[in-house]
């Protein structure tokens, strides 16, 4: 843009010089001789027109080169737009079998970080029978993610049993309780705020004594499965909320693996709730990955559940609820001494019920009887 300002410029004093010289031309009547001067700026005006000549030429061809350039842009923004466009035909083409959109589900991504941090520390009251420390040793091979303890003094307080949980960071806890060593209480509380649920366990058999069939990897995550009453009864809900909070080893837990081949059940009959554990594995080597041809085996312990009461807090609180059919162990020891005493009862009764129909079977004496005699 300068060479060409300083070109029009020298081209227009150049025009206005031989404006001039034309002038006196046409006003004088001799002709002067050219001089070295007029030839010298002769020359200067043709190189000017020249060097303009070539700037305008040198323009125009970058305004050529801007415009093909502009247009490469233009057709690469269309084409890659017409790209985008089949792209996106093509992924809702590929989308349109995955109804549930598991491509985009945030939730099935792979995480290898440990967040749920549920802890459940398992342990029992001295003395416990046998049965019930294996019992114990079962459910701590069933939790990954437990903690254990030695046994808890008889003279302490349940509320001690708090600390102790604070103390190994657990937020879930069965603690086994036996009594008389016969009757055996499991209790299931949430640390510290609660709730607590009291149970009974009756029916004890554990995993060495039945010798089933069925095994399971050891550390493997459970699938917990609860039968219909658990999601219509109240206190039921309450209490398979716990089990699934005590039960359920977290994800990514640093004691755990990976896998699902095994199935804790739980059934509400008769009043009571009853556990199974089974193994999940496959009818045929062939069907390891097939869901629908997959076989239960029993692995073991069995025991059964009878609730007794619910606290608000752990290990203390208000009553929730109150099982109006349970009876304790003492009850029914009484109740049994009652039947036992109850054939030498059924004997009088019966002794009496004949004599009475005996005196029955005979009428009164007529006092007319003796005037015929």
């Amino acid at each position: 843009r300068r060479l060409a300002q300083a070109a029009a410029r020298r081209r227009t004093a150049a025009m206005g010089k031989q404006e001039k010289r034309k002038a006196k031309g046409s006003g004088g009547g001799k002709k002067k001789k050219a001089r070295p001067e007029d030839d010298e700026e002769e020359l200067e005006e043709g190189s000017a027109a020249a060097t303009l000549t070539a700037v305008q030429l040198d323009v125009a061809a970058a305004k050529a080169e801007v415009e093909a350039a502009a247009d490469e842009i233009d057709r690469a923004a269309a084409e890659a737009a017409a790209e985008g466009e089949d792209a996106q035909q093509e992924g809702e083409a590929e989308a349109a079998p995955d109804p549930y959109l598991l491509a985009d589900a945030k939730y099935i991504e792979k995480d290898t970080r440990w967040r749920n941090k549920q802890r459940t520390l398992v342990f029992c009251s001295r003395g416990v029978t046998s049965r019930s420390r294996h019992l114990c040793e079962d459910f701590r091979k069933m939790i990954p993610h437990h903690k254990t303890e030695p046994k808890f003094e008889k003279r302490a307080t349940l509320q001690d049993i708090n600390e102790i949980c604070e103390l190994k960071s657990c937020n879930n806890v069965f603690f086994f309780e036996a009594r008389k060593r016969t009757d055996l209480y499991l209790w299931l509380a949430r640390v510290p705020h609660g709730p607590t649920v009291k149970f009974q366990v009756l029916s004890i058999h554990t995993t060495s004594e039945v010798r089933l069939a069925g095994n399971c990897l050891l550390g493997s995550r459970p699938i917990l499965y609860f039968d219909k009453h658990f999601s219509e009864i109240s206190f039921l809900k309450l209490i398979k909320n716990m089990f699934m909070q005590a039960f359920g080893t977290p994800r990514n837990h640093p004691k755990s693996k990976p896998f699902h081949d095994h199935i804790c059940s739980f059934y509400y009959m008769d009043k009571k709730i009853w556990f199974r554990h089974y193994q999940i594995a496959p009818e045929v080597p062939t069907a390891i990955d097939d869901p629908e041809k997959q076989a239960l085996t029993e692995i073991g312990p069995r025991f059964v559940l009878d609730p007794i009461r619910i606290l608000s807090g752990s290990f203390s609180g208000q009553t929730l609820y109150l099982n109006p059919f349970y009876m304790s162990p003492t009850a029914l020891r009484v109740q049994a001494r009652k039947m036992l005493r109850s054939p030498y009862l059924k004997r009088l009764h019966r002794e009496a019920d004949r004599k009475q129909r005996v005196e029955d079977t005979y009428e009164d004496k007529d006092p007319l009887d003796e005037a015929f005699e």
